[in-house]
């Protein structure tokens, strides 16, 4: 028997991973597919007239173990892989892929959903319920429902080649990233760098059976190296292998995917009638269409460009006390964090003893509680994917009723796995997902398990993993995703927690990093792991003031990096007569504060766009830091603990895409959101 099959005996029917072997995957796969068509053929061959119940409803909960082994796998490939995963993503995901249009492309079934649909006046549906249709509907026509038969084949054909190329995308990156490391044996190379990120680049050394130090392109190992080294020759070697990453012609080397994949999408919109990959997009997103969202990134850029001129001018001069004529990319960080210590007399290492992982996770715990009166509370026997998992029952106090009808204590709200530190096998950044959906049926609510992955330092022999400021609020941003699952209160799994528009889903994640920067909060947590002295309030007042520091900078990144998103995705064509390089230096021109490097190039390690889901939509960040400016704004109006304002905050969360976003929003907060919020907290 083959455990991946059947609903898990585990407690929470929880992903049993000490007991599945890769080998498992591909045939479970194979037999849940078939399982899953059983089901699509029962709502086809169902004599009945078509209802919303014995078709929509029927569908939105059909192959929900072969959503669950999905996940398992998905997730492990991004965050325990090794080349035996790899390999088996290749051979599933064209199954996966062809298994998925053959439902959406199905005519019967589509006549059903279309006659329901055609018909919906006749039916008292809920709000939820009309999503729920309309969304199906027109996911169907998106899909190629009504298309004929041999373009319905082409798009078949296209959205497997996409699904492959995306996934050699995303390997080639982590193989690249892999693949660099620099030895160092003179401890003079590394003048500047803190001791206990010595201690970590001593370590990487002596897990390679070197001596001496070693740096690698894992963001925990590279962001200090260029932080901090005094030595500038070994910064611009370092960032050149890291700006060459994919892009070397090697192996590894993803120009041609890119010109692939931007071709593939292209098709794509055709097919489906659209003038091109960034209008089919747009049209499922708040921002509607290419030109709004150009617009919006050019009105920021207009009013950050002045700010980030000012703050790159700061810096040269630092720089020109030094010798240094001409600022390079690679000097940045060294001169921001010189500006930075100078400014606020702050610096990361100063500011890390006060923020040890376990405290940081205790505080965004507590603040969960204090808001929406969540409790975690660890489990040793819930099976995990690593040694370095967690898992924590979540529950909700005064959420559950008692036999005799009165307000139970707690209950039951989620699973939450924490994946913190970084290993070969996983992917650089930090990310949320979910290995189940919260829905309901039955009068049975089914919690979610929900998953946080991030890239921290590891704990060494003497001291615990101490976070950056800059990683406190990674792990505030990736719980406010979480809270977003663990919240979820829909009835049917596929409107349920992040299931929203993609400029929608950073608002939570983003809202909840503006605690990060409150004296009230961070007082409560910020303590030294060593004394348990709290950090000093002129300390505290630094990281608030700091707050807007290098915004302008920050910002014009950002917004380089959404309208080079934008440009490859409105253009047909648009590599014919252009190399990634000259498109990627065309296109970010305007954004770019540095002489920009031959050498170099983004694009091939752009995984967000070209594996991640943020093709025509890298803009979204930019969007939802104005939605989350004005939120915090509202509960910087009423108090940030104010629980009838959380109260409300709460409704949206849990009520994931059961309503349009900017419903949603305006329920909360009264009003539409104003980008002067987001102006008025970078700028002042």
């Amino acid at each position: 028997m083959n455990i991946l099959t059947e609903k898990f005996t585990t407690p929470y029917h929880s992903a049993p991973f000490n007991e599945i072997k890769n080998e498992d995957f591909l045939p479970a796969f194979k037999d849940l597919i078939q399982k899953s068509e059983a089901e699509i053929n029962a709502i086809i061959n169902n004599p009945e007239e078509p209802t919303f119940e014995n078709v929509i409803e029927a569908l939105a909960f059909s192959g929900e173990q072969l959503d669950i082994a999905s996940n398992i796998f998905f997730n492990l490939n991004s965050a325990e892989t090794n080349d035996e995963l790899q390999q088996i993503a290749q051979e599933v995901s064209p199954i996966l892929t062809e298994y998925s249009a053959k439902i959406s492309q199905n005519e019967e079934l589509f006549s059903k959903i279309k006659k329901v649909y055609d018909e919906k006046e006749k039916y008292n549906l809920s709000e939820e319920q009309q999503m729920l249709l309309n969304e199906t509907y027109k996911g169907f026509v998106r899909s190629g429902a009504l298309l004929n038969e041999a373009d319905k084949e082409k798009l078949k054909k296209i959205s497997m080649d996409l699904s492959l190329k995306s996934l050699q995308f995303g390997q080639n990156v982590l193989a690249s990233t892999n693949q660099y490391f620099k030895h160092i044996t003179n401890k003079e190379d590394l003048a500047g760098i803190p001791e206990a990120i010595l201690e970590q680049y001593a370590e990487e050394a002596k897990e390679r059976n070197l001596e001496g130090w070693v740096v690698t392109l894992q963001y925990p190992s590279y962001i200090p190296f260029m932080t901090y080294a005094e030595n500038r020759e070994l910064r611009k070697e370092i960032a050149l292998a890291n700006g060459k990453k994919s892009f070397d012609g090697g192996e590894f080397d993803n120009q041609n995917l890119i010109k692939e994949l931007l071709d593939l999408k292209q098709q794509k919109a055709e097919l489906l009638g659209y003038k091109n990959y960034a209008d089919y997009v747009l049209e499922e997103r708040m921002a509607k269409s290419p030109t709004k969202v150009i617009d919006f990134l050019n009105e920021l850029l207009v009013k950050a460009k002045p700010f980030a001129d000012k703050e790159i001018a700061e810096l040269k001069s630092l720089a020109k006390a030094d010798g240094i004529e001409e600022m390079q990319g690679y000097d940045h960080a060294f001169y921001a964090e010189k500006l930075r210590k100078a400014k606020y007399d702050l610096n990361d290492e100063e500011l890390k003893p006060y923020f040890p992982l376990e405290q940081v996770q205790e505080a965004v715990f507590g603040l969960s509680k204090q808001l929406f009166g969540l409790t975690f509370v660890e489990r040793n026997d819930i099976q995990k994917y690593h040694e370095d998992v967690k898992v924590y029952e979540v529950f909700e106090a005064g959420s559950g009723k008692a036999e005799d009808g009165s307000q139970e204590q707690e209950a039951f709200k989620a699973l939450l796995y924490v994946d913190y530190f970084p290993r070969k096998g996983k992917r650089a950044g930090a990310w949320m997902t979910s290995y189940k959906n919260q829905y309901q049926k039955d009068g049975e609510n089914s919690r979610p398990h929900i998953s946080i992955v991030c890239n921290f330092s590891k704990p060494t022999k003497d001291t615990p993993s101490l976070l950056t400021f800059q990683e406190v609020t990674t792990l505030f941003h990736e719980f406010g995703h979480a809270l977003h699952g663990m919240l979820a209160n829909t009835q049917y799994p596929t409107l349920s927690g992040t299931s929203v528009k993609w400029d929608f889903v950073e608002l939570p994640s983003q809202f909840l990093e503006n605690f990060c920067y409150e004296q009230e909060f961070l007082k409560t947590f910020a303590k030294h792991y060593k004394t348990g002295e709290v950090l000093p309030d002129e300390k505290i007042q630094k990281i608030e003031q700091s707050k807007s520091f290098m915004e302008g900078y920050q910002t014009l990144r950002q917004l380089g990096f959404g309208l080079l998103d934008m440009n490859y995705h409105t253009q047909a064509g648009a590599l014919e007569n252009w190399s990634v390089k000259e498109f990627e230096d065309h296109y970010t021109k305007a954004t770019q504060l540095y002489p920009v490097n031959s050498e170099t190039a983004m694009s091939p390690s752009f995984s967000h766009i070209f594996q991640g889901g943020y093709s025509a939509g890298y803009y979204s960040y930019k969007w939802a830091e104005v939605l989350d400016a004005d939120a915090f704004q509202y509960f910087k109006e009423t108090g940030i603990f104010n629980p009838e304002t959380a109260a409300k905050f709460k409704v949206l969360l849990s009520s994931g895409g059961t309503k349009d976003p900017m419903e949603l929003y305006k329920n909360f907060r009264g009003s539409e959101p104003k980008v002067e919020s987001l102006l008025k907290r970078a700028f002042g």
